[in-house]
């Protein structure tokens, strides 16, 4: 385990993505990266499972069960599914995957999501406080501990 600031998280995440052809998703995704690598949560992995999928791209449209995401992952999807959000308000997601991309832009947007672990979790509502500010700061003060392979191979 190797110790990296938030700061070389996010280089390393926007350098994977660029190198692998999706720089148009690292303003989203490299900074969500850093987020939930910030509060205990497995960003790098994530981006390094959603990095060797074949399949990044789905079209998004909003139906009568809410919107299927096709097993695309998030890191590719959240700046569509964060507009939808917007534009729709509470939306019920299908086919989920790496649905922890979408916490951060709820936290700071201030709005509820449901569980990932669900295939059909809601976003969109409250957010009545958020949970994540200390954890943050203790991440930005000492770092956050992260796996050298799953460095490596983003690095």
């Amino acid at each position: 385990m190797g110790i990296h600031s938030l700061a070389e998280i996010e280089a390393c995440a926007r350098s994977a993505l660029a190198r692998n052809g999706h720089a148009q998703v690292a303003d989203f995704a490299a900074p969500a990266c850093t987020f939930l690598e910030g509060v205990g949560y497995p960003g790098l992995k994530q981006l390094a499972e959603a990095l060797s999928d074949s399949t990044t791209t789905a079209v998004l449209e909003k139906d009568l069960m809410g919107v299927d995401l096709q097993g695309v992952s998030c890191v590719f999807l959240g700046p569509e599914i964060e507009r939808l959000t917007r534009e729709h308000g509470r939306l019920f997601l299908r086919n989920v995957r790496h649905g922890l991309y979408l916490l951060p832009g709820s936290v700071a947007g201030n709005y509820g999501i449901g569980c990932p672990v669900d295939p059909a979790f809601p976003l969109g509502g409250e957010r009545t406080k958020n949970p994540y500010a200390e954890k943050l700061a203790i991440s930005e003060r000492d770092g956050v501990a992260v796996d050298d392979a799953v460095w490596h191979s983003l690095s």
